[in-house]
């Protein structure tokens, strides 16, 4: 499993809303120049957490984009399954079960279910909130 831009872009999206989460709306220019994305590019992937529910939209000279709820009800794995689809290793492990017509055979499902569930633990057990508060850590800004 490879992360594409889109995914990573729309973390780092997500987590300049939650930083400056303050109830103004947030323009895209000013995402797109702190973190240095083309804000066309942005604009796709806005549409995209936009339509999912996960950002709002105000219009106007002063508009821009917050987040609809708050960043600790976001995981990293809802933004990236929004962004990037499925995250298992292999199609037959996409669900809960294991899917595939050599089940009972193939051994190496017992792997790509393992790398799927050990992925998704960590991906659903990380809020937009925590990787702000790692954000400030790293910039020097402790949070209390």
């Amino acid at each position: 499993m490879k992360i594409s831009t889109r995914g990573r872009y729309a973390l780092r999206l997500m987590i300049d809303l939650a930083e400056n989460n303050t109830g103004i709306p947030v323009s895209l220019k000013d995402v797109a120049r702190r973190q240095e994305i083309s804000d066309k590019y942005l604009e796709q992937i806005i549409s995209v957490l936009n339509k999912a529910g996960y950002v709002r939209s105000v219009r106007g000279a002063q508009g821009g984009y917050l987040l609809r709820r708050r960043p600790e009800e976001y995981t990293v794995g809802m933004i990236l399954r929004l962004t990037e689809g499925s995250l298992a290793p292999v199609s037959c492990v996409e669900g809960d079960e294991i899917i595939c017509d050599k089940q009972n055979a193939c051994v190496t499902a017992i792997v790509w279910k393992k790398i799927n569930d050990a992925v998704a633990d960590v991906v659903d057990g990380i809020t937009l909130q925590d990787l702000v508060d790692w954000q400030n850590t790293k910039n020097g800004q402790y949070v209390i």
